[in-house]
């Protein structure tokens, strides 16, 4: 008896319910992110989190819908956590076996376009790739070169990511589970964050304005709301 193809995590909004409430929160997202883009050029935009279960992929890979979305902009989603892959597993394509980011910068060989899995979401995916040494992988010049080349044949590129990649993009996105992730572990983040590539906070799961967290960070810093249940 066949078996049935994995589901696409239903809170993926952008993908599986574009004209959804939740779905417009990424696309306010975007729209700040468009206006980053034509004053700044900023197109490499990390998703990192104080803390795992903050929602960063669900968030990395809801913002590459939102921004592929009714538009000829050409989108990459690259998952660069290393550690804790799961980008295949919420999009259904678990056992996808095409070379991935690790793949890439470990072997010579293989080119970026090498790694490159179009969606049929209208953006584009590159996995994590081979489970591999992630030192090696971080502290390689090949990293930097594929993240370069990315940047130069996409509009926008989406990075599921640690911290580690941040002087390699253009800006970042602190993903916070609001009113769960403790205010401390945020500060500290943002404290160990360059400041001048944060683009902002995303709260998610947040459906009023969130207090507790210090005052400047949240007024100053705050890009757009994800509501994700």
């Amino acid at each position: 008896m066949p078996t049935s193809a994995p589901a696409i995590d239903q809170r993926l909004v952008s993908l599986t319910r574009p004209e959804s409430l939740e779905a417009d929160q990424y696309q306010a997202l975007r729209l700040s992110l468009q206006r980053l883009k034509a004053s700044r050029d900023v197109r490499m935009i990390a998703m990192t989190s104080p803390t795992s279960g903050d929602g960063k992929t669900l968030t990395a890979i809801n913002l590459a819908g939102a921004l592929a979305s009714g538009s000829d902009a050409r989108v990459l989603l690259i998952e660069a956590d290393l550690r804790r892959p799961a980008i295949s597993d919420h999009l259904g394509i678990a056992g996808n076996a095409a070379p991935g980011l690790a793949d890439v910068v470990l072997n010579p060989a293989l080119t970026l376009q090498d790694a490159v899995l179009p969606l049929g979401f209208g953006f584009d995916l590159i996995t994590a790739g081979s489970p591999s040494a992630v030192h090696e992988v971080f502290n390689s010049p090949r990293l930097e070169a594929a993240l370069r080349a990315a940047r130069e044949h996409y509009d926008y590129v989406a990075l599921d990511t640690p911290p580690v990649v941040a002087p390699w993009v253009d800006g970042l996105l602190l993903v916070v589970s609001a009113h769960k992730t403790p205010r401390k572990l945020v500060e500290e983040s943002l404290n160990l964050l360059d400041s001048a590539r944060v683009l902002g906070i995303v709260f998610n799961r947040d459906d009023h304005p969130l207090l507790g967290y210090h005052r400047r960070h949240y007024y100053r810093s705050r890009v757009a709301r994800a509501v994700q249940s």
